[in-house]
């Protein structure tokens, strides 16, 4: 199984999780994702995953001035977004839950 198969899956949390830390604009947000192991992360992923969030009412944006070039759009994540990261959280730990199960079996599973 490929990666980006399950990335489709975690990603929306992940990015909620970080953005609950500090606020960012888009290309730290993906720098910061493949930092932490998301490796082939690109903008195209990243960007389109944000405008949804705010569409949602997930994260809210502004934007600032910067150094080194035009100005920057910062987002933010919401009290919908807070709510949306913590049902992420409990999800995933009940995945990792159930897989831990099979990943306990003894003898692996039997095959017909």
């Amino acid at each position: 199984m490929k990666n980006t198969q399950l990335l489709k899956g975690v990603l929306e949390g992940c990015v909620l999780l970080l953005i609950q830390k500090k606020e960012v604009y888009g290309y730290e947000l993906v720098q910061e994702l493949k930092r932490m192991g998301f490796t082939e992360m690109v903008g195209g992923t990243v960007y389109p995953l944000l405008q949804k969030l705010e569409k949602k009412g997930a994260l809210t944006s502004h934007m600032k001035p910067s150094a080194d070039g035009p100005d920057r759009k910062y987002y933010q994540v919401t009290a919908i977004g807070d709510e949306l990261a913590e049902a992420f959280l409990k999800e995933w730990q009940a995945l990792l839950t159930t897989v831990e199960h099979f990943t306990q079996l003894e003898g692996g599973l039997q095959h017909d």
